[in-house]
């Protein structure tokens, strides 16, 4: 480029330009040299030929002058500066070439270093062959090693005791025990259970000497517990009784050694009967705390209370003492459970049978009252009841003793009754004049009256009532019946039966309001209706023979075909038939004076109104026996209705 611009601009002064006049222009223009470059210069479009605005740009940075001498000397620039170039760029390969041969040399320093080190590698490699065959198999036998030190871990951590859990099992005698103790304890069973897996492979040596230790260390444990559990249940022995959780699970742990479960069992009962039996000197003579409640012995004076507070106190201190010993065994799963509870509440209450013994003895013998007996017999009945439901069936000295009380009780009342009914038999009272109860009679029946409503108020279960009730009535109303009979004995019919009749409506009276008496009645009401028929028969009697018909009916009845007709008879003719009728009408006209004076004695007013009405229809139909004989044509009666001018009708209508 810088050439051809030379030579443009030296073209002119060596020959005339195509515009010259001198050119003729018959020459072509590709013939011309010049007049090619210049048609080369002039077509060439610099936006397209990046080359060209290169070399342009890289002029333009020293080319800063456009002058004939800068235009002349152009070419020599750029032919310098080209040489400059050249100077610079080999100047900065020769470094470049010193660099690389520096780095040839290092790269081939490290090249003989790393032959000398792998000489060396190959010759220490054949000296520690052997090396590296012992350590891979020491690294092997490190692995084994490692294995069975965990296996042998996991046997001790499975199989032995942690020192800690060895010294909880054997800690001092008298030291405390805890929770951590049982988990230790528990910890002991689970190994104890679980070496018998080695019983059953090659390890049986291992597993008995395991089994054995384990089985030394449980007795050990067990040991320490029961003289703790044993110290803890002597402690025990304030009124109020505070279970501690503790002693809750050393019971559990010691239901798997019986023997020391029992005497456990027996130290606690042995505590807390002391406690009982303090307690119940202490109510008896101190009362409760600052005298309230008061001493039990100030109520001496009232035997049903006195004995009834005794017992109630017994009662509730029985219940707590089997609420205590349940709370100390809620953890036990034993059979028999409910039988140690039983038999331990039991000999806890043995130690206040003594003292409670005596004390009723001494209320029982003092006789109060057949009544007071009585109640005093159900109390105990009840409270037996009721504490057997505590201590079960089993044959517990308090409830023994309690049975004796109420056997002697009961007992005592019922020499009271028959002695009572002794001294009724000694001295007969004679029926008062107006045939009702004797004295005697009503004194028997009001007691008998206090005995049932005792007993139908009493708490004792209903069979134990009922059998108690049949032997009450036994030795109460037999002894009645036989008095009155033997009272009655001097009377006439009709005041006997008027007697019997009220004493044994007094005696259905008074049954009448109690329970369990149906038997009893019915015997009654059959006497009093045997007895109600002999006075019937009696009123019936006296209308017959005050209205004159006696001897007729009497007659009537006893006449036979063969003794001829009754209108010849002595005492039927008309003549006394209408006499005997005008009697009979009297009566008919006012029936109540005919009444006998012992029916006004009766208490009933309905036994009194039944015996009338009976009485009136046996008249009536003695009327219509009478009436039917007259009637009868065999009889030989002229006018018959003249004799008897009522029908049997027309009577019981007069008469109802």
């Amino acid at each position: 480029m810088a050439e051809s611009r030379g030579e443009v601009a030296a073209a002119p002064p060596s020959g005339s330009s195509p515009g010259l006049p001198g050119s003729t222009g018959t020459a072509p223009p590709s013939s011309n040299p010049l007049s090619r470059k210049l048609h080369k210069v002039l077509e060439t479009r610099l936006d397209n030929d990046k080359e060209m605005l290169e070399a342009l740009k890289a002029l333009s940075t020293f080319f800063v002058e456009n002058s004939l001498r800068t235009r002349r000397n152009l070419r020599g620039d750029i032919e310098r500066r080209s040489l400059a170039i050249n100077e610079e760029f080999v100047c900065i390969f020769k470094q470049v070439k010193e660099e690389l041969e520096s780095i040839n040399e290092d790269v081939q320093a490290m090249s003989n270093c790393c032959q000398d080190m792998t000489i060396r590698l190959q010759a220490a490699k054949e000296q520690t062959q052997d090396l590296m065959v012992k350590t891979t198999k020491l690294q092997a036998e490190n692995q084994r090693l490692e294995m069975k030190a965990q296996v042998a871990g996991a046997f001790i951590e499975k199989f032995q005791l942690s020192p800690d859990e060895m010294n909880l099992l054997r800690g001092t005698r008298d030291g405390p025990i805890t929770e951590d103790f049982f988990k230790a304890l528990g910890r002991v069973k689970q190994i104890h259970n679980d070496v018998k897996i080695l019983l059953r492979t090659n390890q049986q040596r291992t597993g008995l000497e395991i089994m054995e230790q384990m089985a030394l260390l449980q007795e050990t444990s067990y040991e320490r517990l029961y003289r703790w559990a044993q110290s803890e249940c002597r402690t025990l022995t304030q009124e109020s009784c505070d279970i501690s959780p503790v002693l809750t699970q050393a019971m559990e742990a010691l239901q798997d050694r019986p023997v020391l479960y029992k005497y456990t069992l027996d130290e606690f009962g042995t505590a807390r009967r002391s406690a009982v039996v303090r307690g119940f000197i202490d109510a008896l003579t101190r009362g409760g705390p600052g005298g309230t409640p008061r001493p039990i012995e100030m109520h001496s004076h009232d035997p049903l209370r006195y004995v009834g507070d005794m017992l109630a106190w017994l009662h509730q201190a029985t219940a707590s003492e089997k609420e205590h010993l349940e709370a100390m065994l809620k953890l036990v799963t034993t059979q028999g459970m409910e039988e140690n509870v039983q038999e331990v509440v039991g000999h806890i209450t043995e130690g206040v049978c003594r003292p409670l013994k005596v004390r009723i003895e001494q209320v029982i013998v003092a006789e109060p009252g057949a009544v007071l007996l009585y109640k005093i017999s159900n109390l105990l009945k009840f409270y037996h009841h009721t504490i057997s439901g505590i201590l079960g069936n089993s044959a517990a000295t308090l409830l023994t003793t309690i049975e004796e009380m109420h056997l002697l009780s009961k007992k005592i009342f019922f020499n009271s009754l028959s002695l009572h009914a002794s001294k009724l038999m000694e001295k007969v009272e004679l029926p008062p004049p107006d045939l009702g109860p004797s004295s005697a009679l009503n004194q028997t029946l009001a007691l008998l009256r206090e005995v049932l409503a005792s007993h139908d108020s009493s708490v004792v279960p209903l069979d134990a009532r009922q059998a108690d009730f049949v032997q009450v009535l036994s030795c109460v109303l037999d002894p009645l019946l036989q008095l009155c009979t033997v009272s009655a004995s001097n009377l006439g019919t009709a005041d006997m039966a008027t007697f019997m009749v009220n004493s044994l409506y007094m005696m259905k009276t008074t049954l009448a309001l109690f329970e369990f008496t149906d038997k009893r009645l019915e015997m009654l009401q059959f006497q009093i209706e045997a007895h109600l028929d002999t006075l019937i028969n009696e009123q019936a009697s006296c209308v017959l023979t005050r209205a004159g018909l006696s001897c007729i009916y009497k007659s009537v009845q006893q006449h036979k075909p063969e003794q001829g007709s009754l209108a010849n008879l002595p005492s039927l003719d008309s003549v006394s038939l209408k006499a005997a009728m005008v009697q009979f009408d009297r009566y008919l006209s006012a029936p109540d004076n005919l009444l006998m004076p012992q029916l006004n004695f009766l208490l009933s007013a309905t036994v009194k109104e039944q015996i009338i009405k009976q009485s009136t229809e046996l008249v009536c139909r003695a009327y219509s026996d009478i009436y039917a004989a007259v009637m009868n044509p065999a009889n030989e009666y002229k006018d018959p209705e003249t004799i008897l001018h009522r029908s049997p009708h027309q009577v019981q209508s007069l008469l109802s």
